[in-house]
């Protein structure tokens, strides 16, 4: 593409005219071009806009008609979505824009993350929302590589103090389009998930080897919001193959944690059927906000304060059966090869013997658990090692290498 960069703009230009057009302007102002789409229902913009509510409602095989018609404004704004995810995904794909804005309230928000969710990944995506980072937004509706910057002072409106955060966002997302390096496609990736090396030390050893074997390796932190993205990706086919390492926030999701990254967690790779190498890393933990109060239901559990946002609670033995149960309902809709690495010794540092969270009794019942509600498509490879051990490691790449030697996994 040229060295101008052009910015779709997205929103609903019958109530929010003025603010589309600031943020348009100072896109052009910065030395960028404008597409701009209506997702307006009932009104009209000041100034015709590139892709009317017309051409938006229509992309989706329904019409401005049947959203009025419904007399439901959820439901006329899903046609709206619709419409205007695919004919943004189409436009893109004839190379019509580089990165998109979408501006928004509740009802604008909702759209803005179908609408983003329909591009790949590199395209660079930002929300301009008066409930950005709010509990409001789902973590399974947000694209791996979506932006959000807090819309202050903008229900209703311009004002210095809303022409503040659109100027900003203008420009973030103009500078996101010029500098953004795009994925290569051309090289294999692996998408591996993990915590920090404090409690999970495998990724040392196995990202340098995986990249000596000509594969990239993008490591994702399975705090909820890295899950989410590790499985929005998987779901795309994005991967050669997963290295499945920390299951861990399918514990929190099963145990009812925030700290989730969906109930599809451990599903998307297989959904694919891309190749899958998986460990249930820290599975004995569950993560709670560490700066809310704890639920007593905790009491009498082990705790780590990780830091002052996260604190992990460890699951006594009758509790990791459930997490157990939940790996092996995962997996069982698999469509592509599994294999599961389970160490004997330990699924994190903070659990070998003689650490402050050895949980042995948990351990047992767990591996027990899982062996026996695998499903048969699983193979198993139990060692009698910890999962931060060499021969952890070893292992992982003993597999993959016969998979890229068989062709299970394309090199």
């Amino acid at each position: 593409m040229s060295a101008e960069k052009t910015i779709l703009v997205v929103g609903t230009f019958d109530t929010k005219d003025d603010e589309l057009g600031f943020l348009s302007d100072v896109i052009r102002d910065q030395g960028g071009s404008v597409v701009t789409m209506d997702v307006s229902v009932l009104g009209d913009p000041s100034e015709p806009t590139d892709f009317s509510k017309h051409d938006v409602s229509e992309a989706g095989g329904s019409s401005i008609q049947a959203a009025i018609d419904s007399g439901d404004e959820n439901h006329a704004m899903q046609i709206m979505a619709k419409g205007a995810s695919l004919l943004a995904a189409r436009l893109y794909n004839e190379g019509k824009f580089d990165g998109v804005i979408v501006l928004g309230g509740t009802m604008g928000t909702d759209l803005a993350l179908d609408v983003t969710a329909s591009l790949p990944l590199g395209v660079p995506k930002y929300i301009v929302s008066t409930v950005s980072f709010s509990p409001l937004i789902p973590a399974e509706r947000l694209a791996a590589d979506t932006q959000m910057i807090l819309w202050a002072g903008g229900l209703y409106g311009l004002n210095s103090v809303c022409k503040a955060s659109l100027s900003q966002a203008a420009g973030a997302v103009l500078g996101a389009a010029r500098a953004v390096q795009k994925p290569d496609p051309d090289k294999p990736l692996i998408g591996m998930m993990s915590l920090g090396t404090s409690a999970l030390k495998y990724v040392i050893p196995l990202k340098p080897a995986l990249e000596a074997r000509g594969f990239e390796v993008a490591v994702f932190h399975a705090t909820g919001m890295g899950g989410r993205a590790f499985e929005s990706l998987a779901g795309q086919g994005a991967f050669a193959c997963v290295f499945d390492f920390c299951t861990q926030e399918l514990g929190n999701h099963v145990n009812g944690s925030n700290i989730s990254a969906g109930a599809d967690r451990l599903s998307n790779a297989g959904a694919t059927g891309t190749p899958q190498i998986v460990a249930p890393g820290c599975y004995d933990l569950v993560d709670v906000v560490g700066w809310q109060p704890i639920s007593k239901a905790w009491d009498k559990h082990m705790k780590h304060e990780h830091n002052r946002l996260l604190t992990s609670i460890v699951l006594e033995a009758e509790e990791t059966k459930l997490v157990a149960r939940a790996h092996s309902k995962q997996l069982e809709k698999a469509n592509g090869p599994v294999a599961m690495i389970l160490p004997e010794l330990g699924l994190g540092e903070w659990d070998r013997e003689g650490a402050d969270l050895h949980n042995p009794d948990g351990l047992s019942a767990f591996l027990s658990e899982l062996e026996a509600t695998l499903p048969s498509k699983v193979n198993v490879h139990r060692i009698p090692h910890h999962i931060n051990d060499a021969e952890f490691a070893e292992k992982a790449l003993e597999i993959f290498d016969t998979w890229c030697a068989d062709g299970t996994v394309n090199v």
